[in-house]
């Protein structure tokens, strides 16, 4: 007897009840990541107490921003914009290190209420750089304002399938028209070719050919796609790859 195909959303076929993404748990994720300590050094630690890693991982960022920027005739290549958003900010390393630099102000979404608090009370909110801070996760944020650049870093995987496509089509509706989206995380490297499932934060690590489905299927073009680089080898860590996506026309 024929089964009935996996549902689809978007034209994503997924099967939840089959999918490492079914095991995602958003009540653990953040009693997971209430227990970091909201500093600089308690972020680092979730990066593996490495003094170089966010170095690099910054400048990777920067580096790859600027390549897309000359590739959109639209996008201004040289002066700050208006309005970025940092999605899933933690305490604004991301925002501080880089996102800061290029844009006038920058809108936080972090659901872990500690790391907004000293986002607003440290050095990025007395500057006014800062601009509104919801906290809620990514799959509950419901945007009402158009974006230049929406920066999203290792937190999709605290989304199902089924959340990230929908989180992604959200984003597409704000972006102003020469708006640009970036995703960067880490990738899975599974030898089955599986997204793979963390229990520690609950949280998953996709695979390449998954992101592109996703990005697919909630109308993005991926424009370009880098592998950040400079990371020493001896550390084996995952890797990282970005995604610049604009809407598909």
């Amino acid at each position: 007897m024929p089964q009935n195909p996996p549902p689809a959303v978007n034209g994503l076929s997924l099967n939840e009840s089959m999918t490492a993404d079914s095991k995602i748990d958003h009540d653990t994720s953040i009693n997971y990541w209430n227990t970091v300590p909201a500093t600089s050094s308690g972020m680092l630690a979730m990066l593996g107490n490495f003094p170089w890693y966010t170095r690099i991982e910054l400048r990777g960022s920067k580096n790859f921003l600027a390549k897309v920027r000359r590739l959109i005739p639209t996008f201004p290549d040289c002066q700050k914009l208006g309005l970025g958003v940092d999605c899933g900010a933690g305490v604004g390393r991301v925002t501080k290190g880089f996102l800061s630099d290029v844009c006038e102000v920058v809108d936080i979404v972090e659901p872990v209420e500690k790391f907004t608090q000293a986002l607003k009370e440290g050095e990025l909110g007395q500057r006014g750089v800062v601009g509104d801070i919801y906290n809620v996760g990514l799959q509950d944020w419901s945007p009402h304002k158009k974006y230049d650049l929406i920066w999203t870093q290792w937190c999709v995987g605290h989304l199902t399938d089924a959340q990230l496509v929908a989180y992604i089509a959200k984003c597409r509706q704000c972006l102003k028209g020469s708006g640009l989206m970036v995703v960067k995380e880490n990738l899975s490297t599974d030898p089955s070719g599986n997204d793979m499932y963390d229990e520690l934060d609950s949280s998953v690590t996709r695979m390449d050919s998954k992101f592109k489905e996703i990005f697919n299927a909630a109308g993005m073009d991926v424009v370009k796609s880098e592998m950040q680089t400079g990371f020493p080898k001896q550390y084996k860590l995952l890797p990282v790859k970005m995604y610049a996506l604009r809407p598909n026309k």
